[in-house]
């Protein structure tokens, strides 16, 4: 034992017995599959089993982000650039002593104080004038005005007539309609289609 170790510096105790050396197992990327697909469809292979054998004898991985293609390039910035909060101007100091600001303030409150007191006074009611009530409004004669007729598309003004006529005459069925609507005031239900309601004390 001691002629196998000769020449040996002596081992200590708390060193290691061996030293094996240390490589790192590069993991593989996974496979890109678009560029395999692509790949076959550009040599002409369309069919499962065709990409099948494609893919087993052809291997493309995907790349890193340390690639080169696929570094990101940084953007060059001028040396001239400033980053951070520009400087606000300085507070004009002879503004303040001559209190300024608090004239300022002092004539918008003024101003706003005007235009409130000529709203007040347009809305002030002249006691020489006559003014319409609901009453007085109610009382007058208002004109009928016909309602405007349904729209309908000019093309079927003339064409689109009905099949049948039930009433002889305009004016009979202008009547049948005021009979109908003064007839309805005695019926029940909600449009007066029901039956005659007793009379009710």
């Amino acid at each position: 034992m001691t002629t196998a170790l000769h020449g040996w510096p002596p081992m200590r105790p708390n060193m290691a017995t061996t030293t094996l050396p240390f490589s790192r197992k590069e993991k593989k990327t996974d496979r890109d599959f678009m560029v395999l697909n692509k790949a076959a469809v550009q040599a002409g292979l369309v069919t499962s089993s065709e990409n099948y054998k494609f893919r087993a004898t052809h291997d493309v991985r995907r790349k890193t982000a340390g690639d080169e293609n696929t570094r990101s390039r940084t953007r060059r910035i001028p040396p001239t650039m400033v980053f951070g909060i520009s400087t606000r101007p300085s507070t004009p100091i002879f503004d303040l002593l001559e209190h300024k600001y608090q004239d300022k303030w002092l004539m918008s409150r003024r101003q706003m104080e005007l235009t409130k007191r000529q709203e007040e006074s347009k809305q002030r009611r002249n006691p020489n004038t006559v003014y319409e009530t609901r009453a007085s409004l109610l009382r007058t004669y208002q004109n009928p005005v016909d309602e405007a007729p349904l729209w309908q598309l000019p093309k079927f003004k003339k064409n689109a007539k009905p099949s049948l006529q039930t009433f002889r005459s305009d004016p009979a069925r202008v009547s049948g309609y005021e009979h109908f609507e003064s007839d309805q005031i005695s019926r029940k239900g909600k449009l007066g289609h029901g039956v005659y309601e007793s009379a009710k004390n």
